[in-house]
């Protein structure tokens, strides 16, 4: 039976030694030759500077990546609002192929969107300016000429920053609209979406599909997809 299977929200980082070793058991327990693709919908890291940085976790998990690359797994991924500085060369080093923000793959026969999803969190306004500045062409060529020491000082002043905003905000304004999912089912001629970034995990059936990833802070969740069905899991770090 072929199997593709979808991530996200991950927030790989040094700090969190029990989210990575989750990541590696995902990978031993369920990538083999029967898989067809790993898709990674963003949020991969906690924080991405530049693949110059030569964080010994990244390139650990190039290695990883690269690995199951060798065995016939193609490994895709779709940048999300931490690591939208993940380029070709990082990309190169994993053996994974960078995909635009959003695109539509034929998933057994079935037309599907797949996306990191924060650009449908329309209500949070001031997000969606930084995030219309932070995918300009000249932000991140100017971010990226920058020194390494200066750059992680600008992402810890953004860290610190976005978990200030979110204190104050309602859930709601977090999450995607109504209207922008809509949109996006229109503008892709599809039925069928699967996005992370909420944290939600859900799989939302009504005129449409939409299958939300959930993320790893206390739990590694992914979505299996074969032939015949589809299963969204969470699974405990322990397990």
């Amino acid at each position: 039976m072929r199997k593709t299977y979808f991530i996200s929200d991950l927030h790989l980082t040094e700090h969190r030694p029990d989210i990575t070793n989750a990541f590696y058991n995902f990978l031993d327990a369920f990538i083999d030759d029967s898989v067809d693709a790993l898709y990674i919908l963003g949020d991969f890291f906690e924080v991405w500077i530049g693949d110059d940085e030569g964080d010994p976790l990244a390139i650990e998990v190039a290695k990883r990546l690269k690995a199951i690359s060798h065995t016939g797994t193609n490994v895709y991924f779709i940048h999300g609002n931490r690591d939208f500085l993940i380029g070709e060369q990082y990309a190169k080093l994993c053996g994974m192929t960078l995909l635009p923000e959003q695109a539509v793959i034929d998933l057994y026969g079935t037309p599907t969107l797949i996306l990191h999803g924060d650009e449908m969190c329309t209500q949070d306004i001031e997000y969606q300016k930084f995030r219309k500045k932070s995918r300009g062409w000249w932000w991140p060529k100017l971010m990226l000429a920058m020194p390494l020491w200066y750059r992680r000082r600008v992402a810890k002043n953004a860290r610190a920053k976005s978990k200030l905003n979110q204190q104050g905000k309602a859930p709601s304004i977090l999450d995607v609209t109504d209207d922008a999912v809509a949109e996006m089912f229109e503008k892709y001629n599809v039925q069928h979406m699967i996005h992370g970034h909420t944290h939600r995990p859900k799989v939302h059936k009504d005129k449409f599909t939409r299958t939300v990833l959930g993320d790893w802070y206390s739990q590694s969740s992914y979505l299996l997809v074969t032939e015949e069905s589809q299963s969204l899991e969470q699974h405990a770090f322990s397990e």
